[in-house]
């Protein structure tokens, strides 16, 4: 589950890079990316995520309190997403 939930948060980032669920992701991939900033992030910004992103949310956190966040699966998805939400800068 680790690596499709990955590609499926990447693949949504990528299509829509200025959406709002994106910069949800976004947001929560980069704060459980930063361990040693105690991973903050406001829990009531869960409800901003839909229905269907929700779980999506979920399995990210889980990664990441399975020691998951780390390795090169995590760094490619974290690196796409990056770039992404950059380049929606110059659309």
């Amino acid at each position: 589950m680790s690596t499709s939930v990955l590609d499926e948060v990447v693949a949504l980032v990528e299509a829509d890079p200025r959406s709002g669920q994106a910069l949800l992701f976004y947001a929560l991939f980069k704060t459980l990316d930063v361990g040693q900033g105690g991973h903050m992030y406001m829990l009531k910004k869960l409800r901003e995520f839909t229905l269907e992103n929700r779980p999506r949310a979920y399995a990210l956190m889980d990664l990441m309190a399975n020691l998951k966040n780390r390795g090169e699966a995590w760094k490619d998805a974290l690196a796409r997403v990056d770039s992404a939400i950059r380049q929606r800068q110059f659309q």
